[in-house]
């Protein structure tokens, strides 16, 4: 199949590769923080973020997406916090509050404003990766410029390299904070603050993603691919790495049951990624079960001997 490629398949191919390799890295802080909720919050609350930018600026342009995102990913965060906190409700509960409220008011605003945004529910919740090639970039003008590719792909590069070049500046924040929050705390590193930064960089990660797997389907790449890795993975930089891995098996796979399917390729994409769980799952419990077994005969052999 992928002898057949043409040209459209490479660049969505591309676009959902780094979409799924920034997800995932952002996913691996959200799973060993148990934050994955916070994720699906953001995912979906910064849909309002995004519907506000548009109105207030009429643009559609990327800065501005993302500055709208960021805000109400950041508001959204704060929020749940504050519900835990003051309110004193259970933090799941905090959350599920405020990203269904941002997230309802986000489609009212759509439905109220469809006529004159192109935006719309089913582009915002399910995404269509296929329509990226389409969108593109021209250098020099429309009719006499150079197509760069498309709009989609140069977006989601850009927050791929913020969020790479981030989590390497802060890495060892990062991983005292995930493993052993008390001990940052006592080693004067603020917490708050990079909490808030890896808020910022789920924030811009759903954002750019949009145009490719909507609202939804982006939280499955932000949680599926870390929590596999999670399963393996003995370190964080191994536990990146293996998240990666698994996002892009699950975007090749995915594609390929796309193409013989005729499908969704972001849900396919979505769906290649829990059944790579589910396989790793039944392997490391066969591996387990293997291993209590050869255990147990070797301790009978000793009784025996």
């Amino acid at each position: 199949m992928f002898s057949d490629l043409g040209m459209n398949d490479i660049w969505i191919l591309a676009t959902a590769s780094l979409v799924a390799a920034s997800a995932a890295l952002v996913g691996v802080f959200l799973i060993l923080r148990k934050q994955a909720l916070i994720g699906d919050a953001i995912s979906h609350s910064v849909l309002l973020g995004i519907v506000l930018a548009f109105l207030l600026t009429d643009s559609r342009s990327l800065p501005v997406m993302l500055t709208g995102a960021v805000l109400i990913g950041l508001l959204t965060a704060w929020l749940s916090d504050t519900l835990h906190r003051v309110g004193k409700l259970q933090s799941d509960a905090s959350i599920g509050i405020v990203f269904t409220l941002f997230f309802a008011v986000g489609v009212i605003l759509v439905s109220l404003y469809a006529g004159q945004i192109d935006l719309d529910q089913e582009c915002v919740l399910y995404g269509e990766i296929a329509f990226v090639p389409f969108d593109t970039i021209y250098i020099g003008g429309l009719e006499d410029g150079t197509d760069i590719g498309p709009r989609a792909f140069w977006g989601i590069s850009i927050v791929f390299l913020i969020v790479l070049i981030s989590i390497s500046l802060g890495f060892k924040r990062l991983e005292t904070i995930a493993f052993h929050p008390n001990l940052a705390v006592s080693l004067g590193i603020n917490v708050v603050f990079w909490h808030y930064f890896l808020m910022t960089l789920v924030s811009i990660t759903t954002v750019a993603s949009f145009d490719a797997v909507g609202a939804i389907l982006v939280v499955a790449l932000l949680v599926i691919p870390a929590s596999s890795a999670y399963l393996l993975a003995k370190s964080l930089k191994t536990m990146l790495w293996i998240a990666v891995a698994y996002s892009q098996a699950a975007v090749l796979i995915g594609y390929s049951l796309a193409f013989i399917l005729d499908s969704s390729i972001s849900a396919s994409i979505a769906v290649s990624a829990g059944l790579l769980l589910f396989i790793t799952i039944i392997s490391l419990q066969i591996k387990r079960f293997y291993q209590r077994t050869q255990s147990i005969e070797a301790a009978h052999k000793a009784v025996n001997e």
